[in-house]
């Protein structure tokens, strides 16, 4: 009765889509799943989903398990074959998006750079949209290779955006990434079309196992989604176990909910900050929360040009307004100040500064001015994004940053300026984006900055690195917005070289308060569920009885351990600071 009422709630997932919306028409596969079979028994196990009608996408020797689209009508009869350990959902996983880039200071590479430590020899694994390879900041970037084929086109952006974030080459063009220097990167397209869509949990293990079979040793996962699964999570501690430190973004819902991979304990999940280091408010919120990075307004590169700006032969970074007139134009620059009301801008291009007014009510002003084109800059340090709406008028409309409009403003007025809004999809574009997914990037570049000052270093000694040397934001020690805090690169690597690294909790408090409770399902015992006040240990062991039951898991203050004991049996739990028998909680016991 219990196997038939797990098999109806996955055959009703399956119909009713949860694995959540599609970018396209045609949706994620609603017969997709993961099949996990008993050891030993993989050939029976296959030639039973063969005789069902099975598709196979991926067959994981080590996991034991195949991913599999097959008819939810001949689920019933597999769930009861003996061969088979468990059936669960494929689930889907999706992208989380929206001069030197701010972020780059702000997790302190620069700092690491002039220590002569730039990334040489590492090698980072992107897994996304995959990467415009023809880019000029990708110039002299060594691009180690990548799956499937066209792995080096981007069809979105979304990939490319996310490599400058950690490998944009410092070419006097552009941008700079986190790694300066001849770091390598290995890229596994797992999305492709204009919006990036969608992939599997399968497809992500598959990518992630290529990652690690290339030698990356660090893997960055833009994306994430709603659902767990199991096998899933078999993997990433695989390759964790393995060396292999993997990086995720924690979601942009806004929320205390979970995504995946990032909330496995073997991946840090990243979360966004603004330039003024405060939490971004899409950013997700909960206990698996490790660490924090910048993820607002976040430059890099992408494989399209929506707009273009040369001021006395000068190109300048800018973006088309959403609503623009798609067009071009090329006159002398004039100020507008805030361009509040019309003024005598006839055939002039028009600088106008961000504020009062809305950026379509001064696009108006400039057009019934006769200007040709209009200049819309920041009123605060960076670059943004904005839209005109409907009914903008006929002139090319672009975004620039402050610190550019303000320079213009002082030494360009008069000089020629030619402004483009007409998009060219295989450019060299850059553009702001905001998203978790900004975040994940530089923590990964940073990882491997650091790690290619000495290859020697583990990923649990990085990991940890990070960690304890991050910047302490938000409530004191770790909490749910920011994690540990902001990665802070030059004192990860002090902390690594013995020297300390200005860790801002030198004092390790341990976890207290623990609790536990039975777990019960349908008057069942299914294990038992701990919680803890962190303390300031960024990993922690969980003992039962003499036995360590989880080593070295994230200190996200609960752990949920699937032990049953006997009818009136007694445990006692305990947690420690990883690898410390002394720094520990107070115990409780439990009775089954």
């Amino acid at each position: 009765m219990k196997q038939r009422t797990i098999v109806q709630a996955l055959v009703l997932g399956l119909a009713m889509g949860s694995f959540g919306s599609a970018a396209f028409a045609e949706g994620p596969d609603p017969d997709r799943v993961w099949v996990k079979f008993k050891p030993g028994a993989k050939a029976q196990a296959e030639q039973a989903l063969i005789n069902a009608g099975a598709r196979f996408h991926y067959r994981f020797d080590d996991l034991d398990a195949f991913a599999v689209s097959v008819p939810a009508q001949a689920l019933q009869g597999l769930s009861r074959n003996p061969n088979i350990e468990y059936i669960e959902p494929d689930v889907v996983r999706h992208p989380m998006a929206q001069t030197r880039p701010y972020g780059i200071d702000l997790v302190r590479a620069p700092q690491v750079w002039s220590q002569g430590v730039t990334g040489n020899g590492a090698l980072v694994c992107v897994i996304d949209s995959g990467i415009h390879a023809a880019h000029e900041d990708f110039q002299g970037v060594h691009l180690a290779g990548g799956h499937p084929s066209g792995w080096n086109t981007d069809t979105c952006g979304h990939g490319s955006h996310v490599a400058g974030t950690i490998a944009a080459k410092d070419n006097n063009v552009g941008v700079v990434g986190v790694n300066t220097g001849n770091i390598s990167l290995f890229i596994v397209k797992v999305f492709d079309g204009a919006n990036c869509g969608w992939s599997y949990s399968s497809t992500l293990v598959d990518a992630a196992q290529r990652c690690a079979n290339a030698g990356a040793k660090v893997i960055n996962m833009s994306l994430g989604g709603s659902f767990s699964s199991t096998t899933e999570r078999n993997a990433f501690q695989n390759l964790y176990d393995n060396g292999v430190l993997s990086i995720a973004a924690a979601g942009n819902g806004g929320n205390t909910q979970h995504s995946y991979p990032a909330s496995y304990d073997s991946v840090i999940s990243v979360a966004a900050l603004d330039q003024n280091k405060q939490h971004a408010s899409f950013s997700q919120r909960n206990n698996q929360v490790e660490l924090a990075a910048p993820g607002v307004s976040v430059l890099s590169t992408v494989p399209f040009e929506s707009a273009s700006t040369v001021v006395d032969g000068t190109s300048y970074i800018v973006s088309a307004l959403d609503g623009s007139y798609q067009g071009s134009a090329s006159a002398a620059l004039v100020d507008g100040g805030r361009c509040l009301s019309t003024g005598s801008w006839a055939g002039r291009v028009v600088l106008c500064e961000r504020g009062d007014i809305s950026f379509a009510d001064k696009a108006k002003n400039v057009a019934n001015s006769g200007g040709v084109a209009a200049i819309i800059y920041n009123n605060v340090p960076g670059g943004f994004s904005g839209t005109l709406g409907s009914g903008a008028p006929a002139i090319p409309v672009v975004s620039m940053t402050q610190e550019d409009g303000q320079f213009l403003k002082g030494n360009k007025l008069g000089k020629t300026a030619a402004v483009s809004t007409v998009p060219n999809n295989q450019g060299n574009g850059y553009a702001f984006y905001d998203g978790t997914s900004m975040a994940t990037p530089h923590v990964a570049g940073v990882a491997a900055l650091i790690w290619s000052a000495n290859p020697g270093w583990t990923n649990a000694q990085i990991r940890e690195a990070l960690a304890v040397t991050a910047e302490d934001l938000g409530s004191a020690g770790r909490d749910n917005s920011y994690g540990w805090g902001l990665i802070r690169a030059d004192a990860a690597l002090a902390y690594l070289q013995g020297g300390g690294g200005g860790d801002p909790d030198p004092v390790v408090v341990p976890p207290s308060n623990l609790s536990a409770s039975v777990l019960k399902s349908r008057g069942q015992t299914t294990g038992v569920a701990l919680s803890w006040t962190a303390g300031t240990a960024s990993h922690v062991d969980v003992y039962r009885g003499t036995s360590k039951v989880a080593a070295g898991i994230t200190n996200g203050g609960s752990y949920t351990d699937g032990y049953v004991g006997a009818k009136r049996e007694r445990v006692t739990y305990q947690v420690c600071v990883k690898d410390s028998t002394s720094a520990c909680s107070n115990q409780v016991t439990v009775q089954f």
